[in-house]
Protein backbone atom coordinates (compact mmCIF):
# COMPACT_ATOMS: atom_id res chain seq x y z
CA UNK A 1 0.00 0.00 0.00
CA UNK A 2 1.37 3.42 -0.92
CA UNK A 3 0.31 6.53 0.99
CA UNK A 4 0.85 10.15 -0.04
CA UNK A 5 3.75 10.87 2.30
CA UNK A 6 4.99 14.21 0.98
CA UNK A 7 3.74 16.08 4.05
CA UNK A 8 5.78 19.22 4.60
CA UNK A 9 6.15 20.12 8.26
CA UNK A 10 6.22 23.73 9.35
CA UNK A 11 9.48 25.36 10.36
CA UNK A 12 8.94 24.98 14.11
CA UNK A 13 8.30 21.23 13.88
CA UNK A 14 11.15 20.75 11.42
CA UNK A 15 13.51 22.49 13.83
CA UNK A 16 12.24 20.34 16.69
CA UNK A 17 12.80 17.03 14.91
CA UNK A 18 16.18 18.18 13.61
CA UNK A 19 17.31 19.00 17.14
CA UNK A 20 15.92 15.69 18.37
CA UNK A 21 17.89 13.74 15.77
CA UNK A 22 21.09 15.64 16.50
CA UNK A 23 20.66 14.93 20.21
CA UNK A 24 20.11 11.23 19.55
CA UNK A 25 23.13 11.02 17.22
CA UNK A 26 25.54 12.75 19.59
CA UNK A 27 24.24 10.90 22.64
CA UNK A 28 24.71 7.53 20.97
CA UNK A 29 28.19 8.39 19.75
CA UNK A 30 29.11 9.28 23.33
CA UNK A 31 27.45 6.11 24.65
CA UNK A 32 29.84 4.13 22.46
CA UNK A 33 32.76 6.09 23.89
CA UNK A 34 31.53 5.41 27.42
CA UNK A 35 31.27 1.72 26.65
CA UNK A 36 34.81 1.60 25.30
CA UNK A 37 35.96 3.38 28.48
CA UNK A 38 34.24 0.64 30.56
CA UNK A 39 31.77 3.12 32.05
CA UNK A 40 28.82 1.29 30.46
CA UNK A 41 28.73 -2.35 31.49
CA UNK A 42 27.10 -5.34 29.86
CA UNK A 43 26.23 -4.61 26.25
CA UNK A 44 24.79 -1.83 24.14
CA UNK A 45 23.21 -1.54 20.70
CA UNK A 46 23.31 1.70 18.73
CA UNK A 47 20.87 3.03 16.13
CA UNK A 48 23.14 5.68 14.61
CA UNK A 49 21.70 6.33 11.14
CA UNK A 50 18.14 5.49 12.17
CA UNK A 51 17.31 8.75 13.95
CA UNK A 52 14.47 9.72 11.61
CA UNK A 53 12.54 6.62 12.67
CA UNK A 54 12.34 7.45 16.37
CA UNK A 55 12.08 11.23 15.95
CA UNK A 56 9.43 11.07 13.22
CA UNK A 57 7.19 8.60 15.03
CA UNK A 58 7.48 10.31 18.41
CA UNK A 59 6.47 13.65 16.93
CA UNK A 60 3.16 12.16 15.74
CA UNK A 61 2.14 10.83 19.17
CA UNK A 62 0.16 12.48 21.95
CA UNK A 63 0.21 12.27 25.73
CA UNK A 64 -1.09 8.92 26.91
CA UNK A 65 0.12 6.96 23.87
CA UNK A 66 2.48 4.12 24.73
CA UNK A 67 5.61 2.76 23.08
CA UNK A 68 7.52 -0.50 23.30
CA UNK A 69 10.72 -1.10 21.41
CA UNK A 70 13.80 -3.24 20.93
CA UNK A 71 17.09 -3.16 22.84
CA UNK A 72 18.22 -0.59 20.23
CA UNK A 73 16.04 2.03 21.87
CA UNK A 74 18.11 4.89 23.32
CA UNK A 75 16.90 7.16 20.51
CA UNK A 76 13.28 6.28 21.12
CA UNK A 77 13.63 7.18 24.80
CA UNK A 78 15.14 10.57 23.97
CA UNK A 79 12.64 11.28 21.19
CA UNK A 80 9.77 10.61 23.59
CA UNK A 81 11.19 13.05 26.11
CA UNK A 82 13.52 11.18 28.46
CA UNK A 83 16.13 13.56 29.84
CA UNK A 84 19.77 13.11 28.95
CA UNK A 85 20.58 12.91 32.65
CA UNK A 86 18.13 10.05 33.22
CA UNK A 87 19.40 8.20 30.17
CA UNK A 88 23.12 8.59 30.82
CA UNK A 89 22.78 7.73 34.50
CA UNK A 90 20.83 4.60 33.59
CA UNK A 91 23.46 3.65 31.01
CA UNK A 92 26.07 3.77 33.78
CA UNK A 93 23.88 1.87 36.24
CA UNK A 94 23.38 4.80 38.59
CA UNK A 95 20.61 5.19 41.17
CA UNK A 96 19.45 8.43 39.50
CA UNK A 97 18.89 6.69 36.16
CA UNK A 98 15.50 6.24 34.53
CA UNK A 99 15.20 2.77 36.09
CA UNK A 100 17.26 3.43 39.21
CA UNK A 101 20.22 1.76 37.52
CA UNK A 102 18.41 -1.60 37.26
CA UNK A 103 17.56 -1.54 33.57
CA UNK A 104 20.65 -0.34 31.79
CA UNK A 105 21.02 -0.08 28.04
CA UNK A 106 18.62 -2.86 27.06
CA UNK A 107 15.67 -2.26 29.39
CA UNK A 108 15.17 1.52 29.40
CA UNK A 109 11.68 2.30 30.69
CA UNK A 110 9.86 5.49 31.66
CA UNK A 111 6.11 5.39 32.25
CA UNK A 112 5.94 9.19 32.47
CA UNK A 113 6.72 9.52 28.75
CA UNK A 114 4.77 6.43 27.67
CA UNK A 115 7.82 4.22 27.19
CA UNK A 116 6.75 0.81 28.46
CA UNK A 117 10.21 -0.53 27.87
CA UNK A 118 12.96 -1.75 25.63
CA UNK A 119 13.04 -5.53 25.32
CA UNK A 120 16.10 -7.75 25.11
CA UNK A 121 14.16 -10.69 23.67
CA UNK A 122 13.42 -10.29 19.97
CA UNK A 123 9.71 -9.65 19.47
CA UNK A 124 8.82 -9.61 23.17
CA UNK A 125 7.55 -6.05 22.91
CA UNK A 126 4.74 -6.87 20.47
CA UNK A 127 2.38 -8.65 22.88
CA UNK A 128 3.06 -5.96 25.50
CA UNK A 129 1.77 -3.43 22.99
CA UNK A 130 -1.31 -5.61 22.49
CA UNK A 131 -2.09 -5.24 26.18
CA UNK A 132 -1.60 -1.48 26.06
CA UNK A 133 -3.78 -1.18 22.97
CA UNK A 134 -6.53 -3.32 24.48
CA UNK A 135 -6.45 -1.15 27.61
CA UNK A 136 -6.86 2.00 25.51
CA UNK A 137 -9.71 0.38 23.57
CA UNK A 138 -11.61 -0.84 26.62
CA UNK A 139 -11.18 2.42 28.53
CA UNK A 140 -11.91 4.46 25.38
CA UNK A 141 -9.02 6.82 26.09
CA UNK A 142 -8.39 7.73 22.46
CA UNK A 143 -4.78 6.68 22.86
CA UNK A 144 -2.80 4.24 20.76
CA UNK A 145 0.02 1.78 21.34
CA UNK A 146 3.13 1.78 19.16
CA UNK A 147 5.57 -1.09 18.94
CA UNK A 148 8.93 -0.89 17.19
CA UNK A 149 10.75 -4.01 16.03
CA UNK A 150 13.38 -5.05 13.52
CA UNK A 151 13.18 -7.05 10.32
CA UNK A 152 14.25 -10.23 12.12
CA UNK A 153 11.21 -10.15 14.41
CA UNK A 154 8.85 -10.57 11.44
CA UNK A 155 9.95 -14.20 11.17
CA UNK A 156 8.92 -15.32 14.65
CA UNK A 157 5.61 -16.62 15.89
CA UNK A 158 4.66 -13.82 18.26
CA UNK A 159 4.82 -11.32 15.39
CA UNK A 160 2.14 -13.19 13.45
CA UNK A 161 0.07 -13.86 16.56
CA UNK A 162 0.13 -10.19 17.50
CA UNK A 163 -0.84 -8.93 14.05
CA UNK A 164 -3.64 -11.48 13.86
CA UNK A 165 -5.05 -10.53 17.27
CA UNK A 166 -4.73 -6.81 16.60
CA UNK A 167 -6.63 -7.10 13.34
CA UNK A 168 -9.39 -9.36 14.65
CA UNK A 169 -10.02 -7.03 17.61
CA UNK A 170 -9.31 -3.81 15.67
CA UNK A 171 -6.85 -2.73 18.33
CA UNK A 172 -5.44 0.82 18.19
CA UNK A 173 -1.84 -0.24 17.60
CA UNK A 174 0.87 0.67 15.10
CA UNK A 175 3.37 -2.01 14.14
CA UNK A 176 6.53 -0.16 13.13
CA UNK A 177 9.27 -2.24 11.57
CA UNK A 178 12.65 -0.50 11.49
CA UNK A 179 14.04 -2.53 8.63
CA UNK A 180 17.79 -1.89 8.72
CA UNK A 181 18.38 -4.93 6.48
CA UNK A 182 20.09 -7.03 9.17
CA UNK A 183 18.81 -9.32 11.89
CA UNK A 184 21.87 -9.11 14.14
CA UNK A 185 24.53 -10.27 11.66
CA UNK A 186 22.26 -11.91 9.07
CA UNK A 187 21.22 -10.01 5.91
CA UNK A 188 17.48 -9.96 5.36
CA UNK A 189 17.89 -11.62 1.98
CA UNK A 190 19.28 -14.77 3.66
CA UNK A 191 16.45 -15.17 6.17
CA UNK A 192 13.33 -13.78 4.50
CA UNK A 193 11.83 -14.71 1.10
CA UNK A 194 10.35 -11.26 0.34
CA UNK A 195 11.89 -7.82 -0.10
CA UNK A 196 9.08 -5.72 1.37
CA UNK A 197 8.05 -6.87 4.82
CA UNK A 198 4.97 -4.65 4.71
CA UNK A 199 3.52 -7.13 2.19
CA UNK A 200 2.85 -9.43 5.14
CA UNK A 201 0.22 -7.03 6.49
CA UNK A 202 -2.24 -8.11 3.78
CA UNK A 203 -2.45 -11.54 5.40
CA UNK A 204 -3.98 -9.89 8.45
CA UNK A 205 -6.32 -7.47 6.70
CA UNK A 206 -4.47 -4.33 7.69
CA UNK A 207 -2.70 -1.62 5.66
CA UNK A 208 0.97 -2.24 5.00
CA UNK A 209 2.88 0.96 4.27
CA UNK A 210 6.46 1.22 3.00
CA UNK A 211 8.25 4.41 4.01
CA UNK A 212 11.67 5.97 3.46
CA UNK A 213 12.98 5.64 6.99
CA UNK A 214 15.70 8.23 6.34
CA UNK A 215 13.15 10.99 5.70
CA UNK A 216 11.76 12.21 9.03
CA UNK A 217 8.88 14.05 7.33
CA UNK A 218 7.79 10.87 5.53
CA UNK A 219 8.03 8.92 8.79
CA UNK A 220 5.91 11.52 10.58
CA UNK A 221 3.31 11.56 7.80
CA UNK A 222 2.90 7.78 7.72
CA UNK A 223 2.63 7.63 11.50
CA UNK A 224 0.10 10.47 11.65
CA UNK A 225 -2.12 8.78 9.05
CA UNK A 226 -1.97 5.42 10.82
CA UNK A 227 -2.51 6.99 14.24
CA UNK A 228 -5.64 8.76 13.00
CA UNK A 229 -7.03 5.45 11.70
CA UNK A 230 -6.33 3.75 15.01
CA UNK A 231 -7.88 6.53 17.10
CA UNK A 232 -10.99 6.39 14.90
CA UNK A 233 -11.47 2.71 15.68
CA UNK A 234 -10.30 1.51 12.26
CA UNK A 235 -7.65 -0.81 13.64
CA UNK A 236 -3.92 -1.40 13.25
CA UNK A 237 -1.39 -0.49 10.57
CA UNK A 238 1.94 -2.05 9.66
CA UNK A 239 4.59 0.53 8.74
CA UNK A 240 7.91 -0.60 7.30
CA UNK A 241 10.63 2.02 7.65
CA UNK A 242 13.48 1.33 5.25
CA UNK A 243 16.54 2.43 7.21
CA UNK A 244 20.12 1.47 8.06
CA UNK A 245 22.37 1.33 11.11
CA UNK A 246 25.84 2.73 10.59
CA UNK A 247 27.38 0.74 13.42
CA UNK A 248 27.46 -3.02 13.83
CA UNK A 249 24.95 -5.07 15.75
CA UNK A 250 26.47 -4.33 19.16
CA UNK A 251 29.55 -3.26 21.06
CA UNK A 252 32.72 -3.57 18.99
CA UNK A 253 31.11 -5.24 15.96
CA UNK A 254 32.68 -3.63 12.88
CA UNK A 255 30.18 -5.14 10.46
CA UNK A 256 32.48 -7.27 8.30
CA UNK A 257 29.40 -9.00 6.90
CA UNK A 258 28.30 -5.87 5.02
CA UNK A 259 28.62 -5.75 1.25
CA UNK A 260 31.42 -3.50 -0.02
CA UNK A 261 30.24 0.08 -0.41
CA UNK A 262 26.87 -0.56 1.24
CA UNK A 263 27.53 1.60 4.31
CA UNK A 264 28.88 4.45 2.21
CA UNK A 265 25.80 4.42 -0.04
CA UNK A 266 23.47 4.69 2.94
CA UNK A 267 25.52 7.42 4.58
CA UNK A 268 24.92 9.55 1.49
CA UNK A 269 21.26 9.57 2.58
CA UNK A 270 21.90 10.53 6.18
CA UNK A 271 18.59 11.37 7.91
CA UNK A 272 19.95 14.48 9.58
CA UNK A 273 21.37 15.83 6.35
CA UNK A 274 18.16 15.14 4.42
CA UNK A 275 16.02 17.38 6.62
CA UNK A 276 18.84 19.89 7.16
CA UNK A 277 19.40 20.55 3.46
CA UNK A 278 15.66 20.65 2.83
CA UNK A 279 15.43 23.38 5.46
CA UNK A 280 18.40 25.21 3.97
CA UNK A 281 16.73 25.16 0.56
CA UNK A 282 13.60 26.63 2.14
CA UNK A 283 15.60 29.37 3.91
CA UNK A 284 14.63 28.05 7.33
CA UNK A 285 18.18 27.53 8.60
CA UNK A 286 21.77 27.99 7.45
CA UNK A 287 25.02 26.14 8.10
CA UNK A 288 26.07 28.57 10.82
CA UNK A 289 22.82 28.12 12.74
CA UNK A 290 23.12 24.36 12.42
CA UNK A 291 26.68 24.45 13.77
CA UNK A 292 25.42 26.44 16.75
CA UNK A 293 22.64 23.92 17.38
CA UNK A 294 25.14 21.06 17.20
CA UNK A 295 27.53 22.76 19.60
CA UNK A 296 24.74 23.46 22.09
CA UNK A 297 23.57 19.83 21.96
CA UNK A 298 27.13 18.59 22.41
CA UNK A 299 27.47 20.67 25.55
CA UNK A 300 24.15 19.37 26.83
CA UNK A 301 25.24 15.77 26.26
CA UNK A 302 28.70 16.28 27.80
CA UNK A 303 27.19 17.98 30.86
CA UNK A 304 24.74 15.10 31.37
CA UNK A 305 27.57 12.59 31.14
CA UNK A 306 29.76 14.41 33.66
CA UNK A 307 26.80 14.71 36.02
CA UNK A 308 25.99 11.01 35.68
CA UNK A 309 29.59 9.98 36.31
CA UNK A 310 29.42 11.55 39.75
CA UNK A 311 26.08 10.04 40.72
CA UNK A 312 26.04 7.12 43.20
CA UNK A 313 25.46 3.47 42.32
CA UNK A 314 22.54 1.64 43.98
CA UNK A 315 23.32 0.10 47.33
CA UNK A 316 23.82 -3.66 47.31
CA UNK A 317 21.19 -4.20 49.98
CA UNK A 318 18.64 -2.49 47.69
CA UNK A 319 19.04 -5.05 44.90
CA UNK A 320 15.57 -6.47 45.51
CA UNK A 321 13.81 -3.13 45.28
CA UNK A 322 11.69 -2.09 42.25
CA UNK A 323 11.08 -5.71 41.22
CA UNK A 324 7.33 -5.19 41.22
CA UNK A 325 5.36 -2.16 40.13
CA UNK A 326 2.67 -0.88 42.47
CA UNK A 327 0.89 1.85 40.53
Amino acid sequence: MTEQLNMRLDKEIRMSVLQSMVKIRIAEEEIQNLFMANLVRGTTHLAIGQEACSAGVARALIKGDTVTCTYRGHGHALALGMSLQALMAEMMGKESGACKGRGGSMHMTDKSIGLLGENAIVGAQLPIAMGAALTAQVKQTGNIAVTFFGDGATNIGVFHESLNMASVWKLPVLFICENNLYGEYSPQRTTTPIDNLADRAASYGMPGVIVDGQDVEAVFAATAIAAKRARNGEGPTFIELKTYRYRGHSRADTGPYRAEGELERWMKRDPIEIILYRMIEDDEIDETEFAEITKAVEQEVYSAIEWAKNEPFPQLDAADEYIYYNG
